[in-house]
């Protein structure tokens, strides 16, 4: 079975996109060999990323937002389009008892890097997150060189553009 090293989804802007995008991350990496803990933490950004599109953003045209991945030689990178909203998505510094505002803390927290691109036009936000790789060497060099994949990513502030087969 050939191992994807990228995904790009469209889901309806509904709470139940979060389990389905984070159950097939976690699921792509663990086949292309990527460390448990690795590719939970990477689950836990992308379900942080999507709870705040849902929460604080209107959705893309058809009432759905993107989400994708894609495993670089060092880093998992992952992001989520949605339509944009009145706010600059950013770190908060929550009180003890505020009952949320710790989601992008935790992207940064967990994160290399992390960063928002909003169209000129305001039409799409995209805020996307690079995470630390850790991989069975082997395993990964083998699932990279079947999938052809290059070295390389898309860098900090590009949208993942490729998908892989169903």
């Amino acid at each position: 079975m050939e191992v994807g090293t990228s995904s790009v989804q469209m889901l309806p802007c509904t709470a139940s996109s979060v389990g389905v995008a984070r159950r097939r991350l976690i699921g792509d990496l663990a086949e292309a060999g990527v460390y448990e803990a690795t590719a939970c933490d990477a689950g836990l950004v992308l379900s942080e990323l999507i709870s705040n599109a849902l929460r604080h953003a209107t959705p893309l045209p058809g009432n759905l937002i993107r989400v994708s991945w894609c495993l670089n030689d060092d880093c998992v990178e992952v992001a989520v389009s949605d339509g944009g909203g009145p706010t600059v998505p950013m770190v908060n510094k929550p009180t003890a008892n505020a009952l949320g505002g710790r989601g992008l803390g935790i992207v940064d927290r967990l994160s290399l890097r992390w960063g928002v691109y909003t169209r000129k036009d305001g039409s799409e936000t995209t805020v996307w997150a690079a995470l630390p790789l850790s991989v069975d060497a082997g395993h990964h060099a083998q699932a990279s060189t079947a999938n052809g994949r290059g070295r390389g990513g898309t860098g900090p502030g590009l949208v993942i553009a490729s998908s892989r087969d169903a």
